[in-house]
């Protein structure tokens, strides 16, 4: 069953963006007609040579040298080449200010706040840079970070970076096995950390852990530690250690010698959840990253010189790579380290927001839900006057989210669900500030971006639910995976089902209007009596019941089928009665289908979620089904899978 059209649209555009400056120059120099987006869009699709290097100009990208050409074998997917020839380096991009301007706010959440100059910025990218440097980081190197969102950890990125070296991240929270998981694989030279993090009011000290792995990461030479639990830390139990004024104090700030780097020259290993498996290490590469971001930032978010951008993020999540490349057009980063909501503050990012004069603010589906079962509104206590954007990702956006947005945030704010992931460290679907915001739909597919939704059959397919693909191919494409030279792990990711074509792994529909809505990810579809069911169609109703605050569908091997099994977390004190089974159920049987009723429901204390916070369904299943996790590591709250084990009522 698809998700109903909405006649109305929730927000419409107002003032000229630069989107419509854009669409304006290209048909100017093209000598065409673009009369909305629709036709930038489809024209950026039919000729992807010409409106990637439209977008170059339009960025005013800094290149040490222009590209001899644009898209090399675009017929190949994998195998594209694009701006063949050319030498920039992405570091100079976003350090293009040197002014008294707040380049970096940042605020924890025990008050602690610190504000950077894009002049101290450049500064003490060019420290560190010379620091690196002497340790023998180059091109091909690899340099991590144990790190909070701070502006230490921008400043070590961007470091690494001007040399051409690798950066790659994981927030402190982390376990040792799940850092070595994924560190240990790319073996860094330099890793960097601070002595420990705040989360929920609580101070945890990460000395111990660091102290691990300093013993334990192959190819380490050198741990860079700087202090933020306050106080004088002591790091005599740590190997390499050396503190972060100690590694800067030899070199004083000056010009920052930034290295000419190929446009597909590595920049950052992400990496996959992992929860089945050893994390893929996935490359990007410099040109691909920056390109693709300054048209999602500048074209599809309206971002420019003197915005505020905040993104609640972890340094582990591929958003916080996205948010700061959104310095390349001269917005101020605010940057928040600790719990979104705080016990005796849930609206502590708003009231940021309001200090701030925010102008794009960026959070996970799950937050806004969470905060509308809470109560909060933020619209009603704080000045929001400034602020233009929401972004959402994570997990879809459930329509009654949208209506949370517009009720309690801002009625007059472009709320952008956006869709992509680390696979590809931007979007395939986002926001537009040139088109309506309709409930319950991500506004539109990304220019450049050959996005359609494929049935069964590899046909395309609109208002029909089916596999997300991109039939063409673009420069944020991975460079491809670590320790994987003949690229067959990489090529068994994306491009096995529909070869030479890029499957996502999203269950997705295409609406008549071009906007996308996602229906969850197809390794996670359910399939009872044969029928596929993406798991959002049942939480977007679920989580409509005011007694429920989360919930995770399963499909459960049951007599020779597969029945839909409902776990659901309930507001403290509540207990899943036969009454409230059946609102829930008669909740689903009137907005979806019979087969979208779960055959059992079950009421647990937690749910186990990833480090970004998205729930692993799958792993769930396994547990259900008796079968092993294979990697714990990658869960923040491993011990809720303990829950699912045995559980009496799935036993009938």
């Amino acid at each position: 069953m698809s998700v109903p059209v909405p006649n109305e649209p929730l927000w419409r555009p107002g003032a000229p963006c630069r989107l419509d400056a854009f669409r304006a120059e290209v048909a100017r120099g093209q000598g065409i007609a673009l009369d909305d987006y629709d036709a930038l869009y489809d024209w950026s699709i039919r000729e992807p040579a010409v409106f990637w290097q439209a977008l170059w100009r339009f960025a005013e990208v800094r290149a040490m040298r222009e590209a001899d050409t644009v898209l090399q074998d675009g017929e190949r997917m994998p195998g594209a080449r694009w701006f063949v020839g050319a030498r920039l380096n992405f570091a100079a991009n976003l350090l293009r200010r040197r002014d008294d301007g707040v380049a970096l706010a940042f605020y924890g959440e025990d008050q602690v706040r610190a504000t950077w100059s894009w002049g101290r910025l450049y500064g003490t990218v060019s420290r560190l840079a010379q620091a690196l440097r002497a340790q023998g980081v180059g091109p091909g190197d690899r340099v991590a970070g144990l790190v909070p969102n701070m502006p230490e950890t921008v400043a070590a990125m961007l470091a690494t970076a001007s040399l051409g070296a690798m950066w790659s991240s994981c927030s402190p929270d982390f376990g040792v096995e799940g850092v070595l998981d994924r560190f240990g694989q790319i073996a860094p030279k330099v890793l960097f950390a601070s002595d420990g993090y705040r989360y929920n009011g609580k101070a945890i000290d990460v000395r111990a852990k660091l102290a691990e792995l300093a013993g334990a990461l192959p190819g380490l030479e050198r741990v860079v530690v700087w202090n933020y639990a306050g106080g004088t830390p002591e790091l005599d139990g740590i190997a390499k250690v050396v503190t972060w004024d100690d590694f800067v104090a030899a070199y004083p700030a000056g010009e920052i010698d930034f290295a000419p780097m190929p446009f597909e020259a590595p920049l950052t290993i992400l990496y996959s959840s992992g929860t089945t498996g050893q994390p893929k290490c996935i490359v990007h590469g410099a040109g691909g990253t920056l390109l693709q971001h300054l048209k999602e930032h500048m074209l599809h978010g309206d971002l420019a010189d003197g915005d505020r951008l905040l993104y609640y993020t972890t340094c582990g999540w591929m958003m916080w790579n996205w948010m700061v490349s959104a310095l390349a057009v001269g917005a101020t980063l605010v940057l928040y380290d600790g719990a979104p909501l705080l016990n005796d503050a849930p609206d502590v990012l708003w009231r940021i927001a309001e200090a701030t004069r925010l102008t794009h603010f960026g959070t996970s589906a799950k937050y806004l839900s969470a905060l509308e079962k809470a109560g909060v509104a933020p619209g009603e206590r704080y000045d929001l006057s400034s602020l233009r954007f929401v972004y959402s990702t994570g997990s879809p956006l459930l329509p009654a989210s949208y209506d949370y947005v517009y009720r309690a945030i801002k009625p007059d704010v472009a709320l952008c669900s956006i869709s992509g992931g680390t696979d590809i460290v931007s979007c395939f679907a986002l926001g537009c500030p040139a088109k309506p915001v309709y409930r319950g739909e991500l506004q539109a597919r990304g220019l450049g971006m050959a996005v359609e939704v494929w049935n069964e059959a590899g046909a395309p397919v609109v208002g029909e639910k089916g596999e997300l693909v991109c039939t063409r191919p673009f420069p944020s494409m991975p460079l491809g995976f670590w320790n994987d030279a003949d690229g067959t792990k990489y090529r068994a990711a994306y491009f096995e089902r529909f070869p030479g074509v890029w499957v996502h792994g999203d269950w997705a529909e295409l609406s008549t209007r071009g906007g996308l809505i996602i229906h969850g990810r197809s390794d996670t579809v359910l399939n009872p009596g044969g029928v596929r069911i993406g798991t959002a169609e049942i939480y977007r109703q679920v989580e409509t019941v005011p007694e429920v605050l989360e919930s995770l569908a399963i499909g459960q091997d049951w007599q020779g089928d597969v029945r839909v099994v409902l776990f659901v977390r309930l507001a403290a004190g509540l207990t899943l009665s036969d009454e409230l089974q059946q609102t829930i159920r008669a909740r689903i049987r009137r907005h979806t289908t019979p087969r979208h009723v779960p055959a059992r429901i079950v009421q647990v204390a937690d749910i186990p979620r990833t480090q970004s916070g998205k729930f692993v369904e799958l792993a769930v299943r396994e547990v259900v089904h008796g079968r092993p996790v294979k990697n714990l590591t990658a869960l923040a709250n491993p011990e809720a899978l303990e829950l699912f084990r045995n559980l009496a009522e799935l036993a009938v």
